[in-house]
């Protein structure tokens, strides 16, 4: 340890304000408040009054969420106000700079001490008497004012590098989607019904999956981003499910059922294994002189499709549907079958471009959260 600093318990320099009770007229703060993990409040600072008892709290405070510890939700208030009792408020001593606490507790390594506590298997919450008890680095107040000066220089830093990455990314992923609606709206185009370009639409197997076996049997979760993704399987070993419903090489799936925001999200089969399809998703059985697979994906991916199928889902509780009959009333432009294939291949290099361009931004961000990680680690083992 770093000469001058001494090591003390967390409760030694801090207290938990127990002023509880039912505070009217003041601004609230509850968990869905505090952003994981960056100490950022996202809520209102208008006086909101909650009907049971809350805890009082001031800008003296570091507010800290016990329940799901992992999640990190801590706050240093600018404001007086009442939150959850789910929040503990923390006041800290004169020794202690209340920004220097934040940090500490947004660290790696406290959140794993801390979650470590916790009871309850459903909603694990974090047994402050024993975080209270946690040994706690203490250097000088000018120390500890140092070290909060650097840290907040360097993640102001961050912050902007990481909005500047998610900024790109999203323009990568923009830029495709334009050149996209571009080439789908060519004037020349004429439209059709999916109906029109494929014999039929298939419903997969309704037969309950195993955790292992023979055969991996594809779900909704296993389309993601346009593509089929190999994890999280089940499987099957029954012989009449897999003639059934086995994939053929550029099979088209659609996600028929999902939360309202992915329902119709669509990849293609491109012989990866042998593998069946669930009931939530449907194979569409293309006229293949007259639609490429390549394109149909595309084109269901595409925000013209995700557009229409606003227009005919079939809406519940946190639930969408959009049935066969519908899919196959999908307006679609029908060039000819070798423009459509030319068209791919454009488009195919065009995806890779982004997809790296994608891989480079998500490294980026990557590594500015290791940093974060880092600066955190040093500022409290003496090293920063």
């Amino acid at each position: 340890m770093k000469k001058g600093w001494q090591i003390t318990k967390l409760g030694d320099v801090c207290a938990f304000d127990k002023v509880q009770g039912i505070h009217r007229g003041l601004p609230y703060v509850g968990l869905e408040h505090i952003e994981s993990h960056t100490a950022r409040f996202i809520g209102s600072s208008s006086p909101q009054s909650v009907k049971s008892s809350t805890f009082r709290f001031s800008y003296e405070h570091v507010l800290y969420g016990r329940l799901r510890p992992y999640l990190n939700k801590a706050l240093a208030p600018d404001f007086e106000g009442h939150c959850s009792t789910e929040i503990f408020p923390l006041k800290p001593s004169r020794e202690l700079s209340r920004e220097y606490l934040l940090y500490w507790l947004l660290a790696d390594e406290t959140c794993e001490l801390i979650d470590a506590t916790c009871t309850g298997a459903r909603m694990p919450r974090a047994q402050m008497n024993e975080v209270m008890d946690f040994d706690f680095p203490l250097p000088p107040l000018a120390e500890q004012q140092r070290i909060v000066g650097l840290l907040d220089e360097a993640f102001e830093g961050l912050a902007t590098a990481k909005a500047t990455a998610q900024k790109n990314l999203q323009n990568a992923r923009a830029l495709f989607e334009s050149h996209l609606q571009t080439v789908l709206r060519n004037k020349k185009w004429k439209w059709k019904t999916l109906g029109d370009l494929c014999e039929y639409v298939e419903y997969g197997s309704s037969a309950k999956s195993k955790a292992e076996g023979g055969v991996p049997v594809l779900r909704m979760g296993n389309i993601q981003d346009g593509r089929l993704n190999w994890e999280n399987l089940v499987y099957t070993d029954d012989k009449a499910e897999i003639k059934k419903y086995l994939l053929k090489h550029n099979d088209v799936l659609f996600n028929r059922t999902n939360s309202p925001e992915l329902v119709g999200k669509t990849a293609i089969y491109k012989s990866e294994m042998p593998a069946i399809f669930a009931g939530y998703l449907i194979r569409i059985h293309r006229k293949e002189d007259l639609l490429d697979g390549d394109f149909l994906t595309y084109f269901l991916n595409s925000q013209i499709a995700f557009d229409y199928g606003k227009t005919v889902v079939i809406s519940s509780v946190n639930q969408a549907n959009i049935n066969g009959t519908k899919l196959k009333g999908y307006p679609i432009p029908a060039p000819s079958l070798s423009e459509q294939k030319a068209i791919v291949a454009k488009l195919n290099d065009l995806s890779e471009e982004t997809q790296r361009l994608a891989r480079l931004y998500e490294q980026k961000l990557a590594a500015l959260e290791a940093l974060k990680k880092s600066l955190l680690h040093q500022a409290f083992t003496g090293e920063l």
